[in-house]
C-alpha cells in the first residue's frame, strides 16, 4: 500500500496535513487534518469584559482581522441591545470591502495563479508576468488603504468600537482615495477576464452551499432560509481524532462556503460592471475550481461598491453603552465564507460562554470529500507527482488562508 502525505497544508493561523493511503487504483484512506495548534481563543475570552473581546478575537486571523472584529462587535451589540446608525453600517461595510479586495487579490494572484501559469511561486512568476504581478500589488495596496482609512491601520483595526467608531475618516483622505479607484476598476475587470479564461480541471461535484442573506440575520442553505441565532439546531460540529479543527455538517452532509457559495445562492448584490461580466456565466457552479472565478467577479463588485461608499458625507457620532446580561449571535461573510461569533454575558458584562466557527471549520468536511472524490477519479491515469500537484490546486481553490497556504508545498511520499 502506498502512502502519500502532504505536510503543512495550513489554514487560519495554523497548519494542516493531508494523508492519502492508496492500494493499487483504490483510495483506502483520505484524512485532511487541520493541525492549528492550541490557540484556544474561545477559552481566552471567557471572563473577559465585553469592551475587550473584539480586540482579542481580531487576532484569530491577520488578513481577515476586520471580519473577526466586526462579527465580534455585532454579536456583542445583539447581546447588549445596541442599535448602530446607518453611517456605522456603511463604514463597516467599506472596511469589509477593503478586506475582500486585498484578500481575494492575494489569493488569486499569489497563491492560485502560479499553478495555472506553470510556476512554483508568485516570485518565480513575477519576471515573466510583470504586468499581472504589478496589478496584484496595486489591488492589494488599495485594499489595505481602504482598511487603514476606516480602521486606523491595515491589520487589526483600532478605530472600531461598539456602536460605532472612535474616529471617522477625514474627508480629504476619502476624496484622494476615491480619485484613485478608476485604475482599480480596470485592474479588477482585467483580473476577472484573466481568471475566467483559465483552463480549470474537470471536476463537477454538486454540494450544499451556505451563505448569509441580508444583514446577517439569516443563513441560506441552497435557498432555505434559517435564523442565524439558531445555527446550533442545524449545523453540527464534529471532532475527528486526526484533526484539531472541527468538521461541520448540515443535515448530515458537508457544505461549502465562500465566493462560489455566495454566487450560487445569489447572496451577493453585484455591481453594474460585475452584473455585465456575469451574464455569460452559468447560473451556478458545482466545480470547486471555479471558486477562483467567483472571487474575481466579487473583486469587480467590491471595487465599484467601495467607490460608491467613498462618496458618503460623514459626521461624528457617540454611543452610550451599559452592560447587561444577554446572548448574542452574529454572522458575517468573511472573504473565505461564513463566520459566526456566539457570546453569552453575565449582568456585569463579562463573557460566560463563547463559540466561534470560522469559514475553515464550515467547509473542512467538504474539502476532504472533494479531495477523496478527485483523487479517486485520477488514480488510474496520474503519476504521484502530478496527483500531488492537482490535489494542491484543489485545496488552493478553496483559499484556505493567506498566512498558511503559502507553506503547504512540502510533500512527503512513502512506499509501504
Amino acid at each position: 500500500m502506498e502512502s502519500i502525505k502532504l505536510n503543512h497544508i495550513t489554514k487560519i493561523e495554523g497548519h494542516a496535513s493531508l494523508l492519502l493511503e492508496i492500494d493499487g487504483d483504490e483510495l483506502k484512506r483520505c484524512e485532511l487534518a487541520a493541525v492549528e495548534g492550541a490557540r484556544l481563543f474561545e477559552g481566552i475570552i471567557l471572563g473577559k469584559h465585553f469592551l475587550e473581546v473584539a480586540a482579542i478575537t481580531s487576532r484569530i486571523c491577520g488578513i481577515c482581522s476586520c471580519s473577526h472584529t466586526m462579527t465580534s462587535l455585532k454579536a456583542i451589540e445583539k447581546a447588549m441591545g445596541i442599535t448602530v446608525s446607518k453611517q456605522t453600517r456603511m463604514l463597516r461595510r467599506l472596511m469589509h470591502l477593503g478586506e475582500m479586495i486585498r484578500s481575494h487579490s492575494t489569493h488569486l494572484y499569489f497563491l492560485a495563479l502560479p499553478d495555472y501559469l506553470g510556476f512554483a511561486s508568485a516570485i518565480s512568476m513575477a519576471q515573466k508576468h510583470k504586468r499581472e504581478f504589478e496589478r496584484a500589488l496595486r489591488l492589494i495596496y488599495l485594499g489595505n488603504e481602504i482598511v487603514e482609512l476606516v480602521g486606523g491601520r491595515s491589520m487589526h483595526p483600532v478605530t472600531t468600537r461598539l456602536g460605532g467608531f472612535s474616529r471617522i475618516p477625514e474627508q480629504g483622505k476619502i476624496k484622494k482615495l476615491r480619485s484613485s479607484l478608476a485604475r482599480a476598476e480596470r485592474d479588477a475587470v482585467a483580473t476577472f477576464r484573466l481568471f475566467s479564461r483559465l483552463k480549470y480541471p474537470a471536476f463537477e461535484r454538486p454540494s450544499q452551499y451556505c451563505s448569509i442573506v441580508g444583514t446577517g440575520n439569516q443563513l441560506c442553505f441552497d435557498g432555505r432560509m434559517l435564523d442565524t441565532g439558531e445555527y446550533r439546531k442545524y449545523i453540527v460540529e464534529q471532532v475527528h481524532e486526526y484533526s484539531n479543527s472541527k468538521f461541520s455538517f448540515f443535515n448530515g452532509r458537508e457544505y461549502m462556503v465562500g465566493a462560489m457559495a455566495r454566487y450560487n445562492n445569489r447572496a451577493l448584490q453585484l455591481s453594474g460592471d460585475a452584473k455585465k461580466l456575469a451574464k455569460p456565466l452559468p447560473e451556478s457552479f458545482s466545480n470547486p475550481f471555479f471558486n477562483n472565478v467567483c472571487q474575481a467577479l466579487e473583486l469587480v463588485s467590491c471595487v465599484e461598491e467601495a467607490k460608491e461608499l467613498l462618496g458618503l458625507k460623514l459626521r461624528n457620532e457617540r454611543q452610550r453603552l451599559k452592560p447587561k446580561p444577554g446572548h448574542g449571535v452574529a454572522a458575517s461573510e468573511a472573504p473565505r465564507g461564513v463566520l459566526i461569533h456566539d457570546y453569552e454575558f453575565d449582568e456585569r458584562g463579562y463573557i460566560t460562554a463563547a463559540n466561534i466557527i470560522p469559514p475553515t471549520a464550515h467547509q473542512l468536511a467538504r474539502m476532504e470529500e472533494d479531495i477523496r472524490n478527485y483523487v479517486a477519479l485520477r488514480l488510474s491515469h496520474c503519476s504521484k507527482e502530478n496527483l500531488v500537484h492537482e490535489v494542491e490546486k484543489l485545496i488552493r481553490a478553496y483559499d484556505p488562508c493567506f498566512s498558511c497556504s503559502a507553506h503547504f508545498l512540502k510533500v512527503e511520499i512513502k512506499q509501504t
